[in-house]
């Protein structure tokens, strides 16, 4: 089976608000208020728990790996306690993986967050059952953008690892798949898509209407010979 695999924050869902509201607790508990802003921020918090206390940390001049050790945990406790608050998915993302599904595909999640908290936050939205599969950050014992995650979402998900493609918003994201030596289709709207071209993915994703027939493309799926 073929299976196309998604990166969630950014890619599938804008989870920015959540994670900057949580990283906004931990600042506040530090004595230093709200430091991140939604709007400015997105891109930041898009990039994890740790960039965003290591960027407000920066911003307020007092940068210390030891600081954001010591809050990571409590960043983590934060962002569970309210984790769907703000938190959409994009323009039609789950009625692409309605389509993929419809056509064959197995549909699998590979995301650099705690792999409970992805749980809890597709369980919440009522969205866990669209998957077949779900791999964070630490179901197995490396992250991306090693390629052992992607493969492992893939074979959860039914499919050969070989025929794959990784949906992202990121380097990483770009980097898994090359090492992995399948296809990344990145999103160019994001709050980080007008870099992604800069990073040459097999394609750029505009809308999640266009992946279906993506996925076709860059998986030799013949679709009549199919039956689709």
């Amino acid at each position: 089976m073929r299976t196309v695999i998604f990166d969630l924050d950014g890619t599938l869902a804008d989870t920015s608000g959540d994670l900057i509201a949580a990283a906004n607790a931990c600042f506040r508990r530090m004595g230093e208020g709200d430091v991140l802003d939604a709007g400015r921020d997105a891109a930041v918090a898009l990039r994890g728990g740790r960039m965003m206390l290591t960027h407000g940390l920066k911003r307020l001049g007092r940068f210390d790996a030891g600081v954001v050790d010591r809050f990571y945990p409590v960043l983590l406790d934060a962002y569970a306690q309210a984790i769907d608050t703000h938190t959409t998915f994009y323009p039609g993302a789950l009625a692409a993986v309605a389509e993929l599904r419809a056509r064959g595909y197995g549909v699998g999640i590979c995301t650099n967050k705690p792999e409970a908290l992805a749980q809890q936050l597709l369980e919440n939205l009522g969205v866990r059952e669209a998957f077949d599969s779900l791999v964070g950050a630490d179901t197995l014992p490396v992250r991306k953008p090693d390629p052992a995650p992607l493969r492992e979402a893939a074979r959860r998900a039914g499919g050969d690892p070989a025929r794959c493609l990784l949906v992202g918003d990121s380097d990483t994201d770009r980097d898994t798949a090359r090492a992995a030596g399948v296809p990344s289709v990145l999103v160019s709207f994001g709050p980080a898509g007008d870099d992604m071209a800069a990073l040459d993915p097999e394609a750029l994703l505009t809308h999640f209407d266009h992946l279906p027939d993506l996925a076709d493309r860059l998986l030799g799926r013949n679709r009549a010979a199919a039956g689709a």
